[in-house]
């Protein structure tokens, strides 16, 4: 988190050149500009008329101006010749070396930083000795200490809160305040910390302190994250890149930490960004400290998106510059990320397993990493029985499980009753509470596969997720519950390959929707029969896409059975579907959609053309294949399809309607701006539904149709975000409908059709939980949501939507009147999602 401001000292009796030096250090804060000018002014003075005092003083405040302006080099260049002035008084020395401390911390030598500080010490009054503590705390967290650092902080404030009270005083309480709250920060005590940030906050804008006020706030995003307000972090963002507008090093170490609460909430694609602006102002700032953090962080970023490559690379550099700065409690986090990349890079050996092991030995005895060190010791485990050593996966696995196997439940923290264990017995409980629960389930379920008992598995896997997907409930924004049950991923991924070693469809079946319900929106997170599914499904077919590691599988259901299909590699799948959406996205080369289209078909449905013949189908995806437009796949192209995040989410959708009443459905459309066609598309729309309303292409008229019609169709650009899926949006008169803006609404019209381009985008950071336009309009109650996968032409959009509406008019339900439309057309690039085979009119 951002760090600290420096202090200086009041004096009383001061000649007129000192008195103006307090003047300009007072000033180095608000306005290091004019500080520096004043500063090199009062030096000059300074040294022609043997004042060493002031000397001293305005080298101090040109130190702290650089400091502010980030050249954290040149505040440290100053601070050196403050102190080698000869006869200042010991006092303005010290003053100067309570500057250095914050300096030499930030430029990666917290150990030098307190014997800096220990030099001072004895040449300053109380006061500033309290003010000292504020700066030697920074260098604990620094080095790890986090408990010293928080007495450090108390020892200041409990001085500096009964201090005389002037504007220098109110600055270092306010500074004492923010320094405590960003260490309770690092030890993950989030409300102290916001308590702490928002009495900084206060004191700084009451003392009009408006340099402390923006760190204070620059750290709101950090903690918003923290706390689970997503959408809120970004706001305080957006508000503090505007006050930090001037002060790059600071802007960059908000966004360090910003990326750090990020890659907390498993959003390492945002994360990655915010490291990527913010490691070259750290560079050019010499802030080696915030660089080396910054540089771990981003090789973890680097690791969990797929390259372990370059996430070694980095690593090893974080690695080398936190050992230069005797940051020897993060060393074994950097060490991690490097063995991690070396276990996706390499064959497992016996001596990679024991190196993990005693990687998650150092991550254990540090009371903040414990969480990190079982996960990796369960990485040791899975990876000793690689190398066929099942002693050490035993022990291992035993280690994360022993709390587990004495049958004593685990309870949430705050809930837990006083224990009548021995001491020894309560050190080792608190340890493993602290194992997370996915890690710890996971482990149960490989030592009961190690004996060869399935169902003990099972159960354990279970049992696993039920906790997280009880953590889930306590969200309502689907990308924080996505986000949120990506912790049970790993185990998730267990179940499923258990289920698939033993080859039931039935089973496979249930542990995929299983996995999908964790992530999926409230309504659709409840585990549903196959047999209630086989019922609804009629003639149609669902295939249930399913990826276990680097293999495809379906799961078909129909009315007459249940099959397993493997399908081949998930990575050929992945390439065939590139191609197929670069050949759709070059309009001039139509003819390129031809091959692409049908690569990717020989590999997802050729293997089940028997089973499938011409039926219905309700297709529901797995990975990339949510990205694909169905309808180009040269055997679907006159079939209705559907397209569903689970079995359960269909089954949802095609009941939430109910009874369709005999009366015509109420229509309300719009047409875009900037568009040639979608006012005729909108006049064709409503020719085809008499009754129809046209609505205004602005927010509120639109969020007012879907809360009263039965159809609502946009005519519009569309935008997709694939970092951010839900400020995805369609673009109207007075601004961007985004998916954010239908989380308020009550209810959504049962049919919803985007005439746009990508407007049938999303990304899926967990199966079952795609965000984007389709899954938010289904979750909040469109049984239906029709919406182009790829850039469609304005007129082409026209053309496919007229035939669309006519055939929806005349009685067919979207999926088959999508696939009629498409046919006449020939334009594939739209998609049918939820529950399409219900007509509306």
């Amino acid at each position: 988190m951002s760090a600290t401001p420096d202090g200086q000292h009041p004096s009383a009796d001061l000649s007129p050149l000192v008195r103006a030096a307090e003047a300009a250090l007072m000033r180095a804060l608000v306005d290091p500009g004019q500080a520096l000018r004043a500063g090199r002014l009062i030096i000059e003075s300074a040294r022609r008329n043997g004042c060493p005092e002031a000397e001293v003083m305005g080298l101090r405040t040109m130190a702290l101006a650089a400091r502010e302006l980030g050249d954290l080099q040149q505040a440290e260049f100053h601070l050196r010749e403050a102190l080698a002035v000869r006869g200042a008084p010991a006092e303005r020395i010290a003053q100067a070396r309570l500057s250095l401390v914050t300096v030499r911390t930030e430029r990666g030598h917290p150990l030098q930083a307190l014997r800096v500080a220990a030099l001072a010490w004895a040449y300053l009054c109380p006061l500033d000795r309290a003010k000292l503590d504020t700066q030697r705390a920074v260098a604990l967290a620094h080095l790890g200490r986090h408990q010293e650092a928080i007495a450090s902080c108390d020892r200041a404030l409990m001085a500096l809160v009964t201090a005389p009270g002037n504007i220098d005083d109110r600055r270092f309480l306010a500074g004492g305040l923010l320094n405590r709250g960003l260490i309770h920060a690092y030890r993950g005590d989030w409300d102290a910390s916001m308590r702490d940030l928002t009495a900084c906050l206060q004191i700084s804008q009451y003392a009009g302190l408006w340099h402390l006020a923006r760190l204070a706030a620059a750290n709101l995003p950090f903690l918003a994250v923290r706390r689970g307000d997503i959408a809120g972090a970004f706001r305080h963002y957006r508000e503090a890149e505007e006050t930090l507008f001037g002060f790059p090093e600071r802007l960059a170490a908000m966004r360090a930490d910003f990326a750090g609460a990020l890659l907390a909430a498993h959003l390492p694609g945002e994360a990655g960004a915010m490291l990527r602006m913010a490691v070259p102002d750290l560079e050019a700032s010499a802030a080696h400290a915030a660089l080396a953090e910054a540089r771990l962080k981003l090789a973890q970023v680097e690791l969990l998106t797929g390259d372990p490559h370059r996430a070694r690379q980095v690593a090893e550099q974080a690695c080398a510059e936190l050992a230069a700065q005797d940051r020897i409690s993060w060393l074994p986090l950097a060490r991690e990320v490097i063995l991690r990349s070396r276990l996706a890079l390499e064959p497992a050996t016996p001596e990679l397993v024991a190196e993990l092991i005693a990687c998650a030995d150092e991550l254990e005895d540090g009371f903040a990493h414990r969480a990190g060190a079982a996960a990796l010791r369960l990485a040791a485990a899975e990876a000793a029985l690689v190398v066929d050593d099942h002693p050490t996966a035993s022990a291992q696995l035993a280690r994360l499980t022993r709390h587990a196997e004495r049958r004593e439940r685990w309870v949430p923290a705050g809930t837990r009753l006083t224990s009548l264990a021995s001491e020894p017995q309560a050190r080792q409980l608190a340890q493993a509470s602290q194992i997370p629960v996915p890690v710890r389930q996971h482990a149960l379920a490989l030592q009961a596969a190690l004996q060869e008992d399935v169902p003990a598995a099972f159960r354990a896997v279970r049992d696993g997720l039920a906790e997280v997907s009880g953590r889930v409930e306590a969200f309502e924004d689907p990308s924080l519950r996505a986000h949120a049950a990506r912790a049970g991923e790993r185990l998730a991924a267990y179940g499923l390959e258990l289920a698939v070693r033993d080859g039931c469809p039935r089973e496979v079946f249930e542990w995929a929707e299983r996995w999908r319900a964790v992530a999926a929106p409230a309504h659709a997170c409840a585990l549903v029969d196959p047999e209630r599914i086989r019922a609804e499904l009629g003639r149609g077919i669902l295939i249930e896409y399913v990826a276990d590691r680097d293999a495809l599988l379906a799961v078909l259901l129909s009315e007459d059975r249940v099959l397993l299909r493997r399908l081949g590699s998930l990575r050929q799948v992945t390439d065939a579907i590139v191609r197929l959406r670069y050949a759709l996205r070059r309009l001039s080369r139509r003819h390129d959609v031809e091959p692409a289209a049908a690569e990717l078909e020989r590999l997802v449905l050729r293997p089940m053309a028997a089973d499938l013949g011409d039926r219905p189908l309700v297709v529901v995806p797995a990975g990339s294949l949510h990205t694909v437009p169905w309808g180009a796949l040269p055997s679907l192209r006159e079939r209705p399809v559907s397209v569903a995040p689970g079995a359960a989410a269909w089954l949802r959708a095609r009941t939430s309607r109910g009874p369709r009443s005999t009366g015509k459905p109420q229509v309300a459309a719009a047409a875009g701006p900037s568009l040639t066609h979608a006012p005729a598309e909108v006049a064709h729309v409503l020719a085809c539904h008499p009754g129809g309303r046209q609505v205004p292409a602005r927010v509120e008229p639109v969020l007012e149709a879907l809360g009263t019609a039965d159809v609502v169709h946009l005519a519009a650009h569309g935008t997709f975000h694939a970092r951010s899926p839900l400020v995805s949006g369609i673009t109207l008169e007075d601004g961007q409908l985004m998916a954010y803006d239908l989380l308020d609404v009550s209810r959504s019209a049962g049919l919803v059709v985007l005439s746009a381009c990508n407007a049938g985008m999303s990304r899926t950071p967990m199966e079952g939980a795609p965000l984007g336009l389709p899954g938010t309009f289904l979750a909040k109650g469109s049984a239906c949501v029709v919406a182009g996968m790829v850039p469609v032409e304005d007129e082409t959009a026209r053309a496919v939507m007229s035939t669309f509406h006519e055939l929806l008019a005349a009685g067919q339900p979207p999926d088959a009147a999508l696939a009629g439309a498409a046919a006449k057309t020939g334009e594939t690039g739209f998609v049918c999602f939820g529950a399409g085979d219900q007509p509306v009119c």
